[in-house]
């Protein structure tokens, strides 16, 4: 390990940090991001819901958000094996990175570092899509509690007490599913670690860019709010 390969991980961290801050609380060149929309528009969704008594599309959704969930916590079970698969080939592999001109080969217990690194990475994303899908479970419970149009009608406040409710456990848990879904992403960044602490660098920050401008500047955000609608 390099002071380069140091640096290159401090650049990943606090990247993956700032992320992680301007998409889910604050603005970037006074522009709201695609996740903090998305809040509202879920808000709408649940608070739509009580102004009718069949609520099968709802359930729907539910499912399809807790089963998209499912797969990618899946996914990351199979990345961490694949993780321990390569700790068992790390001499063939090193001696193939070794025959490779234009890669910086730290030898063999660096590549360890890393793919421990790049299983940790996973993990995190397991835990996240974990949770995300058990939080999503709670929401379909919550949803259920919701009471029927007549009663909504009848009591006005307990029913926005008891929408509240599922609409923030629904944002909870899509803050899990983002933060996985993140994790990820910039898993793809950090395979350049494998090639040189350089490459890391730039295929992290070039990861970053695409999901900023995705958050901020993406035609899926224009197509959600109101006030840049063309």
């Amino acid at each position: 390990m390099t002071t380069a390969d140091y640096v290159a991980l401090a650049l990943f961290i606090f990247l993956w940090v700032a992320l992680n801050w301007i998409t889910s609380s604050a603005s970037f060149f006074n522009r709201t991001s695609l996740t903090l929309a998305m809040n509202e528009r879920r808000r709408e969704w649940i608070y739509n819901s009580l102004r009718r008594d069949l609520k099968m599309i709802d359930t729907q959704i539910l499912s399809g958000l807790q089963n998209g969930t499912g797969f990618f916590a899946s996914t990351s079970i199979f990345a961490i094996g694949s993780c321990f698969a390569l700790l068992g080939a790390t001499d063939k592999i090193n001696a193939f990175f070794s025959d490779m001109p234009f890669i910086l080969n730290g030898g063999r217990a660096a590549f360890e570092i890393k793919v421990a690194g790049l299983g940790c990475l996973f993990g995190y994303a397991f835990f996240k899509f974990g949770w995300a899908y058990r939080l999503f479970n709670y929401c379909t419970i919550l949803f259920g509690s919701l009471p029927m149009r007549e009663d909504a009608i009848l009591d006005p406040l307990a029913a926005e007490r008891a929408a509240e409710r599922v609409v923030r456990m629904n944002i909870i848990a899509a803050r899990n599913f983002n933060a996985g879904l993140r994790a990820i992403f910039l898993s793809i960044g950090y395979l350049g670690w494998f090639l040189s602490p350089y490459v890391f660098m730039a295929t992290t920050i070039f990861i970053i860019v695409v999901l900023i401008r995705r958050q901020f500047f993406s035609d899926a955000r224009l197509a959600i709010m109101d006030g840049d609608m063309p």
